[in-house]
């Protein structure tokens, strides 16, 4: 069996509300919260994880990094991109076929 894990690097924002932590990752416009800032955090790494899969499991994922404004980074570009706390997302895919033979046709 084959594995491979891509990281999603994303901006998060927690701040306090009502006796919750609230967090947002604003780039893909996801929310969570929890009861401490760590689990806040937890929990929208959780949230996005499930969001991530559920587009990839939908052939959806293209269509939604597009529409929420990425873009290839281009080598080179100058762009400055303003400060924000980023959280990581790792998605683990995993890949065999019955004979444990590994084919990739793309």
């Amino acid at each position: 069996m084959r594995k491979m894990v891509i990281s999603f690097k994303l901006p998060a924002n927690i701040h306090q509300k009502d006796g919750y932590f609230v967090s947002y990752c604003p780039a893909l416009d996801v929310f969570s919260q929890g009861a401490t800032e760590k689990e806040a955090k937890n929990n929208l790494v959780e949230a996005l994880t499930v969001f991530l899969e559920s587009c990839i499991d939908r052939g959806t994922l293209d269509t939604v990094l597009k529409e929420c404004g990425f873009r290839p980074d281009i080598p080179g570009d100058k762009t400055v991109y303003p400060p924000d706390e980023y959280i990581d997302v790792p998605l683990t895919f995993v890949a065999a076929d019955a004979l444990g033979k590994f084919q990739c046709h793309a």
